[in-house]
């Protein structure tokens, strides 16, 4: 076992050798030159070990120390211990880089690094057969150059990966790849690319059987619709029994009629492919269309709604499809709030971008239930939501809508109180004023 040099030691040891030195001295009757030769053989002696640790450090290929006595001793032993525990660090190391490779390479995912011009560092197994690289080969090249397509290359470039992309493989067209960037220490990036041609297949389907069915069952309802209204025109002398059945076959009809046209509405806001940036959306003229709307609408239930419009305020977007957002969650405050409630409709700027809001004071809505209120046909009270003719759709439209003009949905509600339903449309929506 190894212990350290006690200096007092090699104090003591010096003491002794510069008194033998002096004692030389008295005897040959010249002190300073005994003293002299003392310090230079103990120069000489400190050189000598000097020169052979270099030596060790530098050339020999053993990591057994030199043999040496007194402090350097222990100044072999202690860089020989220095340089184990270095060695072992480096072992462990080095086994820890080797598991951490093995564990890339397990992964399902093709797993790419690269540094802050772009420059593959690594890539692990699947990188080099979905991606098509080669390693080493492609050490240092830049990625964009290995992947070229324009939408990647774009992604890149931009530096906000804060969403992934899907786009098709390089090395096969017919699969679906998404891509997702993140940061990885310092100045390094870690790209993960996964296969979504399965679910991306799945999601198309049940796009296009939604679309489909939806818009297939448009016909025999229209026909089942036609023959109801001519028999409610001819019930008027038959029982009372036959009169509400067929009322309630009406209305029922006409709410599987608004089912469907929020299907149809939900289904074309999925594939949209119309961008948010060409068109300005008048949106004080479209509020002053949906203030008469809901004061139609408002007829039964008499409540207090407020507009409070910037007249100035225009954004770029879809037209069709902000105004299925805001009419949505207009009408449900109107259908949701009870009697002669107050409802304020809200559309202003703000500092982050073009801020709308419907607030009501109406029942609120408990807190388990927000979380939940996009999903598609989920309703808080399935009894009321059947009284109303509500389809379960609206929040969901609203939810897509706002996805597609990069705006988050905010709902804000206390029982007893009333809620708040809101979204900030991005500064890069809002469009200037030319007037």
């Amino acid at each position: 076992m190894y212990y350290p040099q006690s200096w007092s030691r090699t104090a003591k040891r010096f003491c002794v050798y510069i008194f033998v030195s002096l004692l030389i001295g008295l005897y040959i009757d010249n002190i300073t030159l005994a003293l002299l030769i003392a310090l230079a053989v103990l120069l000489l002696v400190n050189y000598v070990h000097l020169y052979r640790l270099t030596k060790w450090l530098w050339q020999s290929r053993t990591m057994s120390p030199p043999s040496a006595p007194g402090i350097w001793h222990h100044i072999y032993e202690g860089v020989y211990h220095l340089q184990r525990r270095n060695r072992n660090k480096r072992k462990n190391l080095g086994q820890l880089v080797k598991r951490f490779r093995e564990g890339s390479e397990a992964l399902p995912d093709a797993v790419v690094v690269i540094d802050s011009n772009a420059r593959i560092i690594w890539c692990n197994r699947n990188a080099r057969i979905e991606l098509g690289l080669r390693w080493p080969d492609d050490n240092g090249r830049r990625i964009d150059n290995l992947i070229r397509n324009p939408e990647f290359v774009e992604y890149l470039e931009a530096g906000n990966f804060q969403y992934p992309i899907e786009i098709p493989a390089p090395t096969n067209p017919f699969k679906t790849f998404e891509y997702r960037m993140m940061q990885y220490g310092e100045d390094q990036l870690l790209l993960i690319v996964r296969d979504v041609s399965r679910v991306s297949h799945l999601e198309e389907m049940r796009k296009d059987f939604v679309a489909n069915v939806s818009h297939e069952l448009k016909t025999p309802l229209t026909v089942i619709n036609g023959y109801l209204e001519v028999l409610e025109s001819s019930v008027e002398d038959t029982q009372p029994i036959v009169q509400k059945a067929i009322s309630e076959m009406g209305a029922q009809s006409q709410r599987m009629r608004a089912l469907i046209e929020d299907l149809l509405i939900l289904s074309r806001i999925e594939s949209s492919s119309e961008r948010i940036f060409e068109k300005v959306i008048d949106m004080p003229s479209m509020f002053k269309q949906l203030n008469a709307e809901a004061a139609a609408l408002n007829k039964d239930k008499q409540h207090k709604i407020e507009f409070n419009i910037d007249q100035d305020l225009c954004v770029y977007g879809v037209e069709t499809e902000l105004r299925s957002a805001c009419s949505n969650l207009i009408f449900n405050a109107i259908h949701y709030t009870p009697n002669q409630g107050h409802i304020q409709v809200i559309w202003k700027r703000r500092a982050n971008g073009a801020y709308f809001a419907v607030i009501d004071n109406g029942e609120g809505i408990e807190d388990k239930h927000l979380r939940r209120l996009t999903e598609r046909f989920y309703r808080v009270d399935k009894a009321r939501s059947r009284k109303t003719g509500g389809s379960g759709l609206g929040l969901s439209i609203v939810k897509h809508v706002l996805h597609h003009h990069n705006a988050n949905f905010e709902i804000e509600s206390t029982l007893g109180k009333g809620s708040e339903f809101s979204f900030v449309l991005p500064q890069e929506l809002v469009a200037e004023n030319n007037n």
